[in-house]
């Protein structure tokens, strides 16, 4: 498989925004495992191997472990995830596939138990972030490193 275009050469101010949102949200108090998570699942979820590839490498360098990484698709079948943190993979799959069932009422609630309105701000952001990210990289069919 070849990489197709070069969104950076060929939309510089459109990829340059892209790098604006992620330096925003690394600006927020979004815990930097909370984060990862996010990218990771969204990732999964999308099937964007180069990303999937580059943040389990980040969640690694953050201490994560490889049981942690490994199980994450499963995370509701395991008490290896904080209730914080599956309050966050809920919404990281429901506004993933937002088609199927929209952020559900439930889903909101139950992330209100931990989190006050900027972080779940902040939380909706990153998913929303690392969404664009995943399909611009599936669509322009960008490699992981070797």
């Amino acid at each position: 498989m070849e990489t197709r275009v070069n969104i950076l050469q060929t939309q510089p101010e459109a990829y340059k925004a892209m790098i604006g949102l992620e330096k925003y949200i690394a600006s927020t108090s979004l815990n930097p495992i909370h984060k990862e998570l996010i990218k990771i699942r969204a990732s999964q979820i999308n099937g964007c191997a180069f990303c999937i590839d580059m943040h389990t490498k980040d969640a690694r360098k953050l201490g994560f472990t490889e049981q942690r990484i490994y199980l994450l698709n499963a995370w509701n079948e395991t008490n290896l995830y904080t209730d914080e943190e599956k309050a966050i993979l809920a919404m990281t799959e429901e506004v993933t596939l937002i088609q199927k069932n929209h952020l559900t009422q439930a889903t909101y609630d139950n992330a209100k138990k931990y989190f006050d309105e900027n972080y779940i701000g902040a939380i909706i952001m990153m998913i929303t972030i690392i969404n664009a990210w995943n399909r611009i990289a599936i669509t322009t069919e960008l490699q992981p490193a070797n």
